[in-house]
């Protein structure tokens, strides 16, 4: 089991940054495909974005493509979402995820292991 701890979220305003990151201990980082997702309200699990373990390839959420870039440090087994650009409706808790290399990496099906979470607020 891998254990994962986010942090970095907040309120900001409209057209801000944040950056937030995750910090995985546990079993091997090796060979995963690490992965954001978020959840508002009374809505479904939605991905955001997931980096294989190069590093190199990377997947974006549409509505999030542009604004957000996903990068990972294996060395130190952490994967960081900065957020620039951000909008009221990027508001939402947002949780990190991890799984073996997976063909699917936009479905959260694809990831085994959670975090619990930061909350992202996104005011007008």
């Amino acid at each position: 089991q891998v254990h994962l701890v986010e942090s970095g979220g907040g309120l900001v305003q409209a057209g801000g940054s944040l950056r937030l990151s995750c910090a995985a201990s546990g079993r091997t980082f090796s060979s995963t495909t690490m992965g954001w997702f978020r959840q508002a309200p009374g809505k479904e699990r939605e991905f955001v974005a997931a980096i294989r373990w190069s590093g190199i390839i990377t997947y974006y959420a549409d509505s999030v493509k542009g604004r957000f870039t996903i990068s990972r440090d294996n060395a130190k087994n952490t994967v960081s979402l900065q957020m620039n650009s951000l909008k009221p409706e990027d508001t939402a808790v947002y949780l990190c995820a991890v799984g073996l290399s997976t063909s699917a990496p936009m479905s959260f099906r694809s990831y085994t292991d959670w975090g619990q979470g930061t909350q992202v607020t996104v005011s007008s």
